[in-house]
């Protein structure tokens, strides 16, 4: 019987993912003293998972500006103090065997939010530390603050910003930088027509709407080291008509083939209210598109939970990875749990050594 995929290792650029079973990025709105620096919960949530088995373990939306954080108690890397504080982690999932990503994030219009902690919803207003928000039209998401429109120069700011935090996820040690441009965030925005209204280069037609995003991919690539991977993070279709395509995203993922970007993660929504399919896996025929069509490694996400699941996604090759996230809330220890079940030797499959003695056994 030969071994599963799922553990099988996966190599992009000179980084190599022992297996192909990743933590998705997961909001922990844990940054109690609002200042974005991962604490005690980040090592203990992220290095739990690396613990458990999983190849890649990527951190929550780290905003690359203060009001760009989805909520004030966001984690963030816009500075050295909080770069100093994912290294402390970096070094602990390395210390495990597991590569490290970080997904660097801004809110847009989505920002300056309640922590979703409490019982009130909807934006922050200032007399509770909020913060005006951004976005590519002054169109407000359902229940949100109206945000202001930014002007060409802001935007520039923004794609200086997340190369200085791509910058600093290199100093402190990350294997992966990801991009996210998905679940209605700013860069989402910009590439959906129902949320960008621009008329000057950074809206209108396609090639104006993605031109954020390229950007941003370009100024990283260039701050990022060439032997390290980029991926990065899309919402293959708003569910709605009139917006953001599959189409859409095998178009644009061509175009990130160009910029130097490695793979796709592909998600779907989050940028207005729609009604979603939700079922299992339903979010993995964009990844399989998307990799069949711009020929680019894709990984599936959306509610992957059982290990036969995950393993028919990459056997049949519809993506070269999967990311898991509520599944591995609930068990941080998915990997080994999916060893078993799939037949892999427990002397083979991702155990520490502390924990070896507990392994799933027949």
């Amino acid at each position: 019987m030969s071994a599963p995929i799922l553990f099988s290792p996966l190599t992009l650029r000179d980084v190599t993912f022992p297996n192909r079973a990743w933590l998705s990025p997961m909001c922990q709105y844990s940054c109690f003293d609002r200042d974005g620096v991962p604490g005690d919960w980040h090592l203990a949530h992220l290095g739990s998972h690396a613990i458990g088995g999983f190849g890649l373990v990527m951190t929550e939306a780290a905003s690359v500006v203060p009001e760009g954080r989805i909520s004030a108690e966001d984690a963030g890397i816009w500075n050295d103090e909080q770069m100093r504080a994912w290294a402390r982690i970096v070094d602990f999932l390395h210390a495990q065997d597991s590569r490290a990503g970080i997904q660097l994030a801004h809110a847009g219009r989505k920002a300056s939010t309640r922590s979703p902690f409490v019982d009130e919803d909807g934006s922050l207003p200032a007399s509770e530390g909020g913060w005006e928000t951004v976005a590519p039209s002054a169109i407000a998401f359902e229940g949100y603050a109206t945000p202001r429109a930014l002007t060409v120069d802001e935007i520039a700011g923004v794609v200086e910003s997340f190369a200085a935090a791509a910058r600093r996820a290199d100093e402190a040690g990350f294997d992966v930088v990801e991009v996210h441009a998905a679940h209605g965030y700013l860069l989402h925005e910009f590439l959906s027509p129902l949320s960008n209204h621009r008329d000057d280069a950074y809206g209108g037609d396609f090639d104006g709407r993605i031109r954020l995003l390229l950007e941003v991919v370009r100024a990283i690539r260039d701050s990022w080291p060439a032997g390290k991977p980029l991926f990065v993070r899309i919402s293959a279709t708003d569910w709605t008509e009139g917006g953001w395509s599959g189409d859409d995203s095998v178009a644009l993922a061509q175009r990130l083939v160009d910029e130097g970007v490695d793979l796709v993660d592909a998600s779907t929504g989050g940028n207005v209210l729609a009604d979603i399919p939700v079922a299992p896996g339903y979010q993995v025929r964009f990844a399989s598109e998307v990799r069949e069509k711009a020929s680019i490694p894709t990984a599936g996400v959306g509610l992957i939970t059982d290990p036969e699941q995950a393993e028919t996604v990459l056997t049949t090759g519809q993506a070269d990875a999967v990311f898991l996230a509520r599944a591995a809330l609930r068990d941080p220890a998915w990997p080994l749990r999916a060893a078993h079940a799939l037949g892999l030797d427990h002397h083979e499959a991702p155990y520490r050594p502390q924990y070896l003695r507990g392994s799933w056994r027949d």
